[in-house]
């Protein structure tokens, strides 16, 4: 079965991939990483799930965390690891966590990785969601990044979406379309669009509890050129703990 629908499995995309950086819009979604991890997050041992080229795991380590980062494509993981040899990153073949440690994580971080997971019905995102919680301390974590339906019709310092009108249309499980701008690879990259209706719907069915959610807006601070991120932001960050009957 076909539980990821990954983009990012091509050498090409992977090598423009792993030239991006924490700017831009995505600047907005990393820049209040730091404080919303000291807040909800005890302890250091995480996991990157869908780490790419490694961008989030170096992220979190330059913060003081023990990071893994896992990926399905090797080819995202071939670059991770010849950017950062020092680096632990593994693969997961499927959505197979099983080689990991089960409640020994302080934290499972997620930039993005959902934006490409397949499926209309909340079946997968949900048994996904459950085995990263099972990896979960009982105080454990989940910070879930993952882009705002709006990031696909508006235009962006980092994206593009103009060519794609059809994405207006677009609900919970459909494929939408856009472009990076920030990298040399100017194919449109594949997405599926999920509303935060639905996400709360499989955090529900996961046995999760959301503690918070935020939606980064860009700043007079923020020296980037900004297109649409001072009104509308791009992305969602929740935080999201294990349900009170689940942690015993």
């Amino acid at each position: 079965m076909d539980f990821f629908s990954n983009c990012y499995q091509d050498g090409t995309r992977a090598d423009a991939y792993a030239t991006l950086e924490f700017k831009n819009t995505y600047h907005l979604a990393y820049r209040d990483l730091p404080e919303i991890l000291r807040q909800h997050v005890q302890g250091t041992k995480a996991v990157d799930f869908g780490c790419g080229t490694g961008r989030s795991t170096r992220f979190l380590r330059q913060f003081g965390f023990d990071a893994i980062g896992v990926d399905i494509s090797e080819d995202m993981l071939r670059k991770a690891r010849e950017i950062d040899p020092q680096g632990d990153y593994r693969l997961i073949p499927g959505d197979d966590l099983s080689s990991l440690d089960q409640g020994a994580f302080d934290l499972v971080l997620s930039m993005f990785t959902f934006d490409n997971i397949a499926g209309r019905k909340t079946e997968t995102k949900k048994r996904i969601f459950r085995d990263l919680s099972s990896l979960l301390k009982p105080t454990g974590r989940i910070v879930h990044v993952v882009s705002r339906p709006e990031i696909y019709t508006h235009e962006w310092a980092s994206f593009s979406t103009r060519d794609f009108p059809q994405n207006r249309s677009a609900r919970s499980g459909d494929t939408v379309r856009i472009i990076v701008l920030d990298h040399a690879d100017r194919r449109p990259v594949e997405d599926i669009l999920w509303t935060h209706e639905s996400y709360v719907e499989v955090f529900r069915e996961a046995a999760l509890q959301q503690l918070s959610k935020y939606e980064p807006l860009a700043g007079d601070d923020d020296a980037y050129n900004w297109v649409s991120e001072r009104e509308i932001a791009p992305w969602a960050i929740y935080v999201l703990a294990k349900d009170e009957l689940t942690r015993s």
